[in-house]
């Protein structure tokens, strides 16, 4: 886990409730999905060669997470103009959540100090929430590695 990831969370609480714009310009919630498991990524910035490589790992895994019942559901701090150029691009079937105001990071805790060659700043950390059907948290992924990752959350399923 990175060092500055400050992750109140842990497996098995109620995952934090959320509102937010969609890059389809749909308002969504967590509760809507409530009875099916939710993959909820937390992605640095849209157009980033790790952020594009995850992505589209989620794009090429997409129907066999649905095939299990999965919702996927991509978070940034991105507006949505930038998601729906990300979405559009690489041709992503599920919602990317646009979080400017960051009260879904910081809800989650993946809000953070980051460190990239030598500067420090305040960023999004690549954290991926399993979310059971009942809303509580089943899986944490702190270590995201973009490249396996979509593979692994389909294993866990």
């Amino acid at each position: 886990m990175p060092k500055a990831l400050n992750l109140k969370l842990k497996e098995g609480d109620p995952a934090p409730e959320f509102t937010a714009v969609a890059h389809t310009g749909e308002q969504m919630s967590l509760a809507q999905f409530r009875g099916q498991p939710v993959v909820l990524y937390f992605y640095p910035k849209d157009h980033t060669p790790g952020c594009t490589r995850e992505a589209c790992g989620f794009r090429d895994q997409f129907e066999q997470l649905k095939q299990k019942g999965a919702v996927v559901l991509g978070v940034s701090t991105d507006p949505v103009s930038s998601h729906e150029k990300f979405a559009r691009k690489h041709n992503l079937p599920f919602p990317l959540l646009a979080d400017p105001d960051k009260a879904i990071v910081k809800a989650y805790g993946v809000w953070g100090r980051k460190t990239m060659m030598g500067r420090s700043y305040m960023g999004t950390h690549r954290v991926t929430f399993l979310i059971g059907p009942d809303g509580r948290i089943k899986k944490i992924w702190t270590n995201v590695n973009p490249d396996t990752h979509p593979q692994e959350v389909l294993a866990a399923l």
